[in-house]
């Protein structure tokens, strides 16, 4: 058993000699080498394929590894908005559902590209390295065979003018033939499967192609759903809270005859001072006010020094000087404009309505205050003045009116004045003629 095995190593190395012998005699150029440059063309061929299949293959691998990451991260962050997403907030109920639906979308497109793409990716990669390992025996019996051809005609050269020996010649013939009959058998398959695994390369890129592809083209059209409702989730947020609705205000305790603490302005007797309500969105609402005349500010109620509320003692405006605003206060209420890029909110729409002074009044200038600016010549009957839109406005009710930067609203008075709501104009846009509310801090008056 050892005399077999230690012939048989003893016989590989000597034909691993042989082959060495015969290659480096073809490289010197001493003996010639069998030519076939259709196979070669197989060969570079085939090398090309495997190397970008590998490359495909490499890359295809980081992306998924890249994808399974990003769902990790989505989850992560989804599951952070939940908990920053108040349970009070309009739409908490449906964040939390396309959240967990998002996190669902990227498991099915992971699982979709691993199962469908990945795998199938790595069944093609595998068959290069068996189709290599027979490339090289069929190398290895081509030499075989280069070196068989040349020791016969060795032999037969050698043996030319001498008396030749047949047993030696006719041993060679049969080594040649057995090395020929090797070669052509693995030279032939190599013919066939070649140019066929070349072939595959279309149809296999085709069809992962079509499927990586609709995958994200699913994954992504279902994410951009979630993202536009969510969207539309967080813009009503923000209309909520530009409305005021998650404002936190300070309590007060107000005697029954106190004025209103949504009154647009109030004035206090001790000191004359005039204050500014604590609402925010009253605060914001500095640009085109229509603000109450002096009338309307001697019309509320007042407070004496010690405490009491006093009246009006009737309906027509007092015969004594009202108390005017700090000039501060009353000069941002009436010549201020924004000068922030983006619009500003519209105002709150106040409870408080016109003082009951002011509804009988046949005047409108004794109703409206006409901002500094505006021009009240040459203007159609009921117009009191002309204002431009500086910013965008949509409406958010039907009784109310939209806009565009640029196009001019002729404010005109309310059919019922009891319906004025603090930081609001009723207007009749030009052109169109439609008729409407609309928040005065979004125009500026011409």
């Amino acid at each position: 058993m050892a005399e077999s095995k230690g012939a048989l190593i003893a016989k590989s190395l000597q034909k691993h000699a042989g082959r060495t012998k015969e290659k480096i005699l073809q490289n010197l150029g001493k003996v010639d080498r069998t030519a076939d440059e259709i196979f070669d063309e197989h060969l570079q061929n085939f090398n090309k394929q495997q190397a970008q299949t590998s490359r495909l293959q490499k890359e295809f691998n980081n992306y998924i590894r890249c994808i399974r990451a990003a769902q990790v991260a989505s989850k992560s962050l989804w599951d952070a908005v939940s908990d920053v997403y108040e349970t009070s907030w309009q739409g908490r109920e449906l964040v939390v559902q396309n959240t967990q639906a998002l996190d669902v979308l990227w498991q099915d497109y992971s699982h979709k590209l691993a199962d469908q793409v990945l795998i199938p990716l790595n069944t093609y990669q595998a068959q290069f390295p068996e189709t290599k390992k027979k490339i090289d025996k069929r190398g290895r019996k081509l030499v075989d065979f280069d070196k068989e051809r040349h020791n016969l005609q060795s032999l037969q050269n050698s043996s030319q003018g001498k008396q030749r020996n047949e047993t030696r010649l006719g041993k060679a013939r049969e080594s040649l033939d057995e090395a020929r009959r090797t070669y052509e058998v693995l030279n032939s398959e190599l013919h066939d499967e070649l140019p066929a695994l070349y072939d595959s390369r279309v149809l296999f890129i085709v069809t992962h192609l079509q499927t990586l592809f609709a995958s994200e083209h699913l994954f992504h059209t279902e994410t951009a759903k979630i993202f536009t409702e969510l969207e539309s989730i967080a813009d009503k947020l923000a209309t909520d809270c530009q409305r005021g609705a998650y404002t936190l205000r300070k309590n007060a305790t107000f005697n029954s005859n106190t004025a209103s603490p949504k009154s647009p302005i109030s004035s206090n007797s001790t000191n004359g001072n005039a204050s500014l309500p604590a609402s925010p969105a009253s605060e914001k609402n500095l640009s085109g006010v229509v603000a109450m005349n002096s009338s309307s500010f001697n019309d509320t109620t007042t407070t004496t020094p010690n405490g009491n509320a006093k009246q009006p003692s009737s309906l027509s405006p007092p015969n004594t000087p009202p108390s005017s605003p700090p000039t501060g206060v009353a000069s941002a209420l009436v010549n201020s404009s924004p000068t922030a890029s983006s619009p500003p909110p519209p105002p709150l729409p106040s409870t408080n309505n016109v003082p009951a002074a002011n509804k009988n009044s046949n005047n409108p200038e004794e109703l409206y205050d006409i901002p500094v600016g505006a021009t009240t010549e040459n203007l159609p009957p009921g117009v009191l003045y002309r204002v431009k839109a500086t910013y965008k406005y949509s409406r958010e009710d039907v009784d109310e009116l939209s806009f565009e930067i640029g196009e001019i609203i002729k404010v005109v008075e309310y059919e019922d004045p009891e319906e004025q709501e603090e930081g609001w104009l009723m207007g009749i846009k030009e052109g169109t003629n439609e008729k409407g509310m609309f928040p005065a801090n979004f125009t500026r008056p011409i």
